[in-house]
């Protein structure tokens, strides 16, 4: 038994932000102890080559990372990559800071292995995250992503200034950027997914992402659309033409869904997006179909229900060049990673695998449309 399995009531019986807030205290503090980050190196974060992953010009040393919304203000990257993920995204993030919704705003629902949050972007603004990544840059071995937003009282028309603007800010000190434009809890904000919207919004981050690059005689950054896992089939179709036709470079897939699958009671009742393994089938459905939409064209990073090695080599046979975890990391514990790490090392030998790449879409076609 390890620490987290018995702090973990203890955790437990704080409210969710509160221990949310510890943890990631915790984990600030030790990213400003070489030699406690060098421990945990070496106890949690290797991992055998087959499960490197080359894509969107980038290595990334393992094929699990960590999904947005835990490390809002790249407070905790040192230590995160210290446990063993292979890269790690951090906000969401807005131009200007932003309280986010008032509480209570976010639940942990145990029966169901899931969290509903309703944090409507908390957090300190684009210019402290990127000051602290600066800082940090050199102690994060694996690639860092940022994801950006509008601010919550920017309207829709003016949406792309702010996406702009957040990218500037953050463009010098991430791998790679992400588009978040389908949270649910930012008034209006999954609507930036309608074509015409998504078209004006993404048209306007490549003109900045290509000057950016220029002025600092680099490669462009690649860039990501993070989508919802409540569109429908033809919904998926659109913003997938749009990412076409823009050269976005990959997908994730997907947000946390407003949908309720296999809650009853109060929890089907409580306001916010739905992360755990009440996502996992809605997640997969996206990800296939996009696979199947693109065959390789958009690289996808597949999250959403991820809580066991199973649940990881699922998504990937179903699209996922990369994954990501959240809520099974919050349930977990720091050993989660590694223990993914380690099941998906097994499920990959007994299939006679010889590297993750190669498991990418095997059974993409088993999964419906959404």
């Amino acid at each position: 038994m390890d620490l987290y399995t018995l702090a973990r009531p203890i955790l437990w019986t704080m409210d969710p932000e509160r221990a949310h807030r510890l943890a990631v205290g915790l984990l600030a503090h030790v990213s400003r102890r070489p030699r406690l980050l060098a421990t945990l190196r070496r106890r949690l974060a290797t991992a055998p080559d087959r499960l490197a992953v080359e894509a969107m010009g980038l290595r990334f040393p393992n094929c699990v990372g960590l999904a947005a919304g835990l490390d809002k203000d790249a407070e905790a990257a040192p230590a995160l990559a210290a446990l063993g993920f292979g890269f790690v995204e951090v906000g969401t993030v807005t131009p200007r800071p932003q309280p986010g919704n008032p509480p209570v705003r976010l639940w942990r629902l145990p029966a169901h292995r899931a969290l509903i949050n309703r944090m409507g972007f908390n957090n300190q603004g684009a210019p402290a995250l990127a000051t602290r990544l600066h800082e940090a840059r050199a102690l994060v071995p694996v690639p860092i992503g940022v994801n950006i937003a509008k601010n919550r009282d920017t309207p829709a028309e003016a949406a792309a200034a702010d996406y702009v603007r957040c990218l500037e800010i953050v463009y010098p000190v991430a791998d790679f950027v992400v588009i978040n434009v389908s949270s649910p809890n930012t008034p209006g904000l999954r609507g930036l997914q309608e074509a015409p919207l998504l078209d004006e919004l993404l048209a306007a981050v490549n003109d900045a992402r290509a000057r950016l690059a220029a002025a600092t005689a680099g490669t462009e950054r690649p860039l990501l659309v993070k989508v919802a896992p409540d569109l429908t089939a033809q919904q998926l179709d659109e913003v997938l033409d749009v990412c076409l036709r823009r050269q976005v470079s990959g997908i994730i897939a997907t947000n946390t869904t407003v949908s309720r699958p296999g809650l009853r009671g109060r929890a089907a009742e409580l306001p916010g997006g739905l992360s755990g393994a009440p996502l996992f089938e809605l997640s997969n459905r996206v990800v296939a179909a996009i696979y199947r939409r693109t065959r390789g064209r958009l690289p996808i990073i597949g999250v959403g229900g991820i809580m066991s090695a199973q649940d990881a080599y699922a998504k990937i046979k179903a699209g996922a060049s990369l994954v990501q975890v959240f809520t099974g990391f919050v349930y977990g514990g720091p050993g989660f990673v590694r223990t993914v790490l380690e099941g998906l090392d097994q499920l990959l030998a007994r299939d006679g695998l010889g590297r993750v790449e190669q498991a990418v879409g095997v059974e993409a076609d088993r999964w419906p449309d959404p």
